[in-house]
C-alpha cells in the first residue's frame, strides 16, 4: 500500500535530507515523484530548515508530492523527529495538496487535489524562527544572503 506525501523543505530533491537519497542510504524503495503542489500555510525560517505553519487565510506553500511505501514514512518520521504521542516541533498530519497540473496527478486525484501526509510544525514550538514571505523554501534559501553576509 503506497502513501502520498507532500514535502516542502529539506526532504525536497537536492536539499540536505533529499528523500530519494535518504531512501537509497537505507535501501528502501525509491519515492515516485507525482508533481509540484501546494498546501495552505506559511513558512518560517529556522536557519538550516523551514517550518510550515498551517493557515486558512489564502496563503499557500509550494512543494512536491511523492508516492512512497510505508517504510519510507518511518524514515521521514525519524528525519523530522516525529514520534506520535510525544511533543515535538514537527507533527505528521494529512492535508489535501493541490497539484499544479491535473496531468501531474495519478488517477485518485479528483480536481487536482490529493490526500497527502505532511509535516507542519506545532506553532507553539516555533521558538525564534523568523517569518518569511516566500512560498517556496528552496527558492528562498537559494536567494537569501549567506550567514557571513556574502
Amino acid at each position: 500500500m503506497s502513501i502520498y506525501v507532500f514535502v516542502y523543505g529539506t526532504l525536497r530533491a537536492g536539499e540536505i535530507n533529499d528523500l530519494a537519497q535518504a531512501a537509497a542510504r537505507r535501501g528502501l524503495p525509491v519515492a515516485r515523484y507525482v508533481g509540484a503542489a501546494s498546501v495552505p500555510g506559511r513558512l518560517v525560517d529556522f536557519g538550516d530548515w523551514p517550518g510550515l505553519i498551517p493557515v486558512d487565510d489564502g496563503r499557500r506553500v509550494r512543494g512536491d508530492v511523492f508516492q512512497v511505501e510505508p517504510a519510507l514514512i518511518a524514515l521521514m518520521d525519524e528525519i523530522e523527529e516525529y514520534d506520535p504521542g510525544k511533543p515535538g516541533c514537527f507533527v505528521r498530519r494529512e492535508i489535501a495538496a493541490r497539484l499544479e497540473s491535473a496531468a501531474d496527478a495519478a488517477a485518485p486525484a479528483p480536481a487536482g487535489y490529493l490526500a497527502c501526509q505532511y509535516y507542519p510544525i506545532d506553532p507553539a514550538l516555533r521558538g525564534a524562527a523568523v517569518d518569511i514571505a516566500a512560498d517556496d523554501w528552496v527558492c528562498y534559501r537559494l536567494a537569501r544572503p549567506a550567514p557571513d553576509g556574502r
